[in-house]
Order: structure tokens, then C-alpha cells, then sequence
């Protein structure tokens, strides 16, 4: 092989999934829905994971309306032996699928904290456990775990959602040092606050936990500390998946792909 042969595809070349098969958790709504969208894009049949029915059938007719296919996948990822059984035959893996509960932890529920460890950090490692024997055999695969800023950051009141994305940031460089010699590459995208609704309830929750109005919980609490004074678009988050499966990014393993607006700047 030539010095030149082994270069990435030119910058300019288009993201090609024709004949990859897409899972994305939490695909109906938010971050999950514009990923699906994304990659049913790029020519991938999107396995799209949600207890939400009714917006697993939007997303379906969202995507056949731009000519991608979208297979809605009705799926509780507490039920952790079914989404290891989803994951069977996967080429690209999104783990995005997440809850959260602002709380002191004294207050914090112990029900809840184990149930979103079980859907932010258990359920990704058994998709895995479905999806890498068939990355493995093939010899490539693209995993893209959707953390958080959170998961280089803590913040008060969220413990389960700090301990499950720092959790998530460990898997996913684990996953980048064992497949890397099988053609698989793994990494996270962290972004700031994005629109979506698990944000606005967690403004909600913010504004109760600190008896502060909703709008001032934005300015002086989830931005309080990002350079970029608003909320990150789901369709932004999407691009630097699609940039994560797309050539260019070959040699991009093991690591977070920040999208904080330079919160972590400081």
C-alpha cells in the first residue's frame, strides 16, 4: 500500500450508508429522531429504538417522506435481554436513549437512580454485546455513543445522570481499544443543552430544585457557563454522528467529540 492509497476520501466525499444497517435508541424524538433522519439519509435502513409508538411512526413517515427507510422498533430498553437481541446484525450503533431526574441525592430515589443506569449505561453495553459480533465479522463498524457534557462535567442534582454518562464515556473508550483491531470504531458526542424535551423538563425541575423562575433557570443555570449563550439544535448533534460513520473520520477512535458551546473551556 502506497503512502497516498492509505490517505482518508477526499473532504468533500458524501456520507454513504447504502447497505448499513442504523440502530438508534430513543429514536423518537429529539437528538435520536434527527439521528435516524441522518442516517436514513446517507442510504442506512435505521432500526429506530423507542417505547413511544405513536412517534416511532412519525419518524417512519418523516424518513419515507425524504426517501430514507426508518423500521420502527417498539423496544424498553429496561427489558435489557430484548435489546441485546435488537442489536443482532448491526453495522452502525447510536446509543442515545436517556432519562433524567434533577434531585438532591438524599432525595433522589433509589428506583429511579437504578433504572436510568439501566437505560443510559447497562442497556448500551448489551446492544453492544448484540452488535459486535457482526461489526467483528465483517470488519467494520461504527459505534457512537450519545453522552453528554455531563459526562466530563458533573453538576449538582444529577447524580444517576452524572454517574451514567461518566459510566458511558468508559464503555466507549473500552469498546474503541477491543475493536479497533477488527475495524470498529467507537466515541462519544457530548454536547451542551440541546432543544429538546428532556431538556425543558429538566428547566422545570432546575427551577423547583432552586426556587429560581424557568427562564431564569437557562440563563443562569444551564448556560451559566457556556461560552455560547443557547441551546445546541438535535440536527447539530446529528451531523457530528454522521461525521463519526462517515471516512474522514477513520482514524477517529476512543475519544468525545465536544459540542458545549466552551463550557468545558474553562
Amino acid at each position: 500500500m502506497t503512502a497516498s492509497s492509505a490517505l482518508p476520501a477526499p473532504h468533500d466525499t458524501p456520507l454513504d450508508l447504502g447497505g448499513r444497517t442504523a440502530l438508534v435508541t430513543g429514536a423518537a424524538g429529539g437528538i435520536g429522531h434527527a439521528c435516524a433522519l441522518r442516517l436514513a439519509a446517507a442510504g442506512a435502513k435505521v432500526r429506530a429504538v423507542d417505547r413511544d409508538a405513536e412517534g416511532l411512526e412519525a419518524l417512519a413517515a418523516a424518513a419515507a417522506d425524504l426517501g430514507g427507510a426508518v423500521e420502527p422498533l417498539v423496544l424498553d430498553l429496561t427489558d435489557l435481554d430484548a435489546a441485546e437481541a435488537a442489536a443482532t446484525g448491526t453495522d452502525v450503533l447510536v446509543n442515545n436513549a436517556g432519562l433524567q431526574l434533577v434531585r438532591p441525592i438524599e432525595e433522589f430515589p433509589p428506583d429511579v437512580f437504578h433504572t436510568v443506569l439501566t437505560v443510559m449505561l447497562e442497556a448500551p453495553f448489551r446492544l453492544l454485546r448484540g452488535a459486535l459480533p457482526h461489526m467483528y465479522g465483517q470488519g467494520w463498524g461504527r459505534v457512537v455513543n450519545i453522552s453528554s457534557v455531563h459526562g466530563l462535567r458533573a453538576s449538582a442534582y444529577k447524580s444517576a445522570y452524572v454517574a451514567a454518562k461518566h459510566g458511558l464515556e468508559g464503555l466507549s473508550k473500552t469498546t474503541a481499544l477491543e475493536g479497533a483491531s477488527h475495524g470498529v470504531t467507537s466515541n462519544c458526542v457530548n454536547p451542551g443543552y440541546v432543544r429538546t424535551a428532556l431538556v425543558e423538563k429538566q428547566i422545570a425541575d432546575q427551577a423547583l430544585a432552586h426556587g429560581i423562575p424557568e427562564e431564569r433557570v437557562v440563563a443562569e443555570v444551564l448556560l451559566q457557563d457556556s461560552a455560547l449563550k443557547r441551546l445546541i439544535e438535535p440536527e447539530e448533534v446529528a451531523q457530528a454522528v454522521a461525521y463519526l460513520c462517515g471516512p474522514q473520520a477513520s482514524f477517529v477512535t476512543g475519544t468525545s467529540l465536544v459540542l458545549d458551546g466552551g463550557w468545558t473551556a474553562h
